[in-house]
Order: C-alpha cells, then sequence, then structure tokens
C-alpha cells in the first residue's frame, strides 16, 4: 500500500511528470529562498552530500551555480518521474538512488558527512517527522539539515503539515552536539541544522 506522504507528490507527477509542478513548491522563488538558506547554513563544499527528496535534483544545481562542489551528491527520491528527472542531468557527481527514506531509514546510511531535506517532511505528520529526524541525525557523519512549515501560514494545502518551532528546536537539542536555527526567510518557515562536534552544545539563531 502506498504511503499517504508521498500521494500528493503522486497525484502531481502523473499530471507533471518530471516538472517543477511535481515538487509541490509554491513556486522557484520560495524553492529558492529555502535552498539559499541551507547553502548559508551547513557547509557543503567538498562534503559528500545526501538529499533527503531530492525530486529534480534542483539542490544540486543550486549549489554549483553558486560555486558549492559538493565532493559526492547522492540523491533520495521515491517518486519515479522526478528520479528519472535528475538522472537525466547527468551531474559526474551526482548518483541518484530510489527509494523511500521514512519507510526505509537503511536509505540514510549511505556514509554521508551531512544529509538535507528541503520540503521534503512537509507531508509528514508528527511521529514521522521526528522519527526521520532522528534516524537522519544517527547516520549522518556530521550534519543534518531540514527545512519544515512552521505555522500555517505556508501549509494551506490539506496535504501539508506544520511544528511548533519551539518544539522542534528542543527535540533537535536533546539529540545533538551544537543546533543553529535560520527563520525570518519565509514567513511560516524554518530552518534547523544538528551538527556533531566535541564542542559544548549551544544554540545559535540566525535571523
Amino acid at each position: 500500500m502506498q504511503q499517504t506522504y508521498l500521494q500528493p507528490y503522486l497525484d502531481a507527477a502523473r499530471q507533471h511528470g518530471g516538472g517543477f509542478a511535481s515538487l509541490l513548491w509554491a513556486s522557484p522563488k520560495t524553492q529558492a529562498a529555502r535552498f539559499q538558506i541551507l547553502m548559508t547554513a551547513a557547509n557543503l563544499q567538498g562534503r559528500t552530500v545526501l538529499d533527503a527528496g531530492c525530486g529534480r535534483a534542483d539542490f544540486l544545481d543550486f549549489l554549483l551555480l553558486h560555486d558549492v562542489q559538493p565532493l559526492h551528491y547522492i540523491g533520495l527520491e521515491a517518486v519515479a518521474e522526478l528520479a528519472e528527472a535528475a538522472e537525466m542531468k547527468r551531474h559526474r557527481q551526482a548518483t541518484i538512488v530510489r527509494g523511500d527514506f521514512v519507510i526505509d531509514s537503511a536509505t540514510l546510511a549511505c556514509g554521508a558527512d551531512a544529509i538535507v531535506f528541503s520540503g521534503s517532511l512537509n507531508t509528514l505528520d508528527a511521529p514521522h517527522f521526528y522519527r526521520v529526524i532522528e534516524r537522519a541525525y544517527a547516520a549522518a557523519n556530521q550534519t543534518i539539515a531540514f527545512n519544515f512549515l512552521d505555522s500555517r501560514t505556508l501549509a494551506g494545502k490539506k496535504y501539508l503539515t506544520w511544528h511548533c518551532q519551539a518544539d522542534v528546536e528542543k527535540f533537535a537539542s536533546q539529540l545533538a552536539d551544537r543546533v543553529n536555527v535560520w527563520e525570518g526567510y519565509l514567513d511560516g518557515d524554518c530552518t534547523i541544522v544538528m551538527s556533531k562536534s566535541v564542542e559544548s552544545p549551544a544554540d545559535r539563531r540566525h535571523p
């Protein structure tokens, strides 16, 4: 039985194939705003990056456009049409893997230095949302970075979910050595970076 969190993407892909509309972003502008924060917040230069729910691998396009060169980019995607669109780009440093990180946590354990989620957590209910974060942090060598909807402002569709920012921060702080919070770039959206370090835990907020 197909997981309900994927259904909106599958429905969109049936109509739009591997096009932008199948990503369920409001616009390329809001996609780019989230990408900009992820690129700024997580040091991805020269690192092995797992993009969980990569869609068409647009994040890699964005990184390369801004002269950020991952050592290796692994795009993980469960929707066949989007995975095919990512493969068609034929990036030299990229491997596209077809799989569902929600039901198969082994897909996260690929030896990545950094695991990023951009929009790919937005259809998950709270139990799945927190479980994925916990498993991703355990699997990453150094860092995970993810954005999520933190109010109803952007969560206007029935299939979208939002999570209380304070609750997500608290959960992240219980797991991670360092937690950085980025907000203010889009009303109703938040990005959190969880890092492994020998330093004392710290919580730094960025406007």
